[in-house]
Formats: structure tokens, sequence, C-alpha cells
């Protein structure tokens, strides 16, 4: 789970999440990135292309600030069902991914990561609060504000002049 300080958290780079080995990685070490954070699952009709897609943003932007923040998620179908260590297996193995796997969390209900709290606690319009499925997107900008949001059908592709865009502002 996700920890944070007393105050009320202002962005991303406020909480503390557990990786996929439940190491604590304080998102304030990713200020000065473009941040793409994403509700993942195995299992999923839409995995093959969503990882795929999300491997060739990541290899394509890395070095010019891009990080790519996966959060495996069950709570659709579901179609996530494994430990850490399989999922971790399953991405790195299968699709060799490079970017960072967090912890198992919720994004929607009562026990909905703090973390996705916040991100859905934009003014979102047509989207509403909750998550819809796996493989929804926000993109968070060099401040740790979310800057957009992406339904699950979005192709990570498609998202890729709104990356630049952000990369490319100071």
């Amino acid at each position: 789970m996700e920890s944070q300080s007393e105050k009320k958290p202002e962005s991303v780079f406020d909480f503390t999440v557990k990786d996929s080995k439940g190491n604590d990685i304080d998102l304030s070490s990713y200020k000065g990135k473009v941040l793409l954070i994403v509700n993942v699952a195995s299992k999923c009709g839409m995995t093959n292309s969503n990882y795929a897609e999300l491997n060739q943003l990541y290899e394509k932007y890395k070095d010019q600030g891009l990080e790519i923040l996966a959060f495996p998620c069950n709570q659709f179908g579901e179609e996530e069902p494994g430990s850490n260590d399989q999922i971790l297996d399953f991405v790195c193995t299968r699709f060799k991914s490079e970017f960072p796997i967090f912890d198992k969390i919720e994004v929607n209900g009562e026990n909905a990561s703090p973390l996705y709290k916040l991100l859905k606690s934009g003014k979102w319009g047509i989207f509403g609060d909750d998550i819809q499925w796996n493989f929804a997107k926000f993109l968070v900008d060099k401040n740790g504000q979310a800057a957009d949001r992406y339904y699950p059908t979005t192709s990570p592709l498609t998202i890729e002049r709104d990356i630049k865009k952000l990369l490319e502002m100071v």
C-alpha cells in the first residue's frame, strides 16, 4: 500500500508507493520527468497491444525524460490474478518491458490507492471519477500534475504527440 505525509497531497510526487518487490519508492524521485501512469493487467484483451506500444514509447523517449509507471490491478474481470513475482516475470519475459512495475493496487472503491484517488480527482468531464477498465492512462507533467487522462481503449502510440509536448516544456 501507499503512504503519505500528514499534509494533503498536491502532486504525484507527494506519494511513496511499493514496487513489485515490496520496496518503498518515493515518487519525488521522478521530479522533472513526464510520467505515463497506467493500470495494467496480464490477461486482458488489450494486454498485447498496450505493452507493445508502451515499450515502443519507453524505448523512444526514456532518455528524453519519459517514465512509464505500471500498476497492476485485478479489479476488472480478475484479469491480473497473479502474484507480483508472476506479474513481473510475465511482463519482463513476454514483453521485455524495462519500465517499472509496481505493487498490485486497487484503482476504484474504498481501497483505491491514494495515488489513484489524486489522479482521478481532476476535472475529467465525461470520464467521471472511476477508472473504467485495465489500461486507463494518466499523463503527468514534470511538476507531478495530471495533464491528461485517456480511456483504456486509447492506443498508447496515439498520445505520443501529447508526450512530446510535455517533454519539450521547460
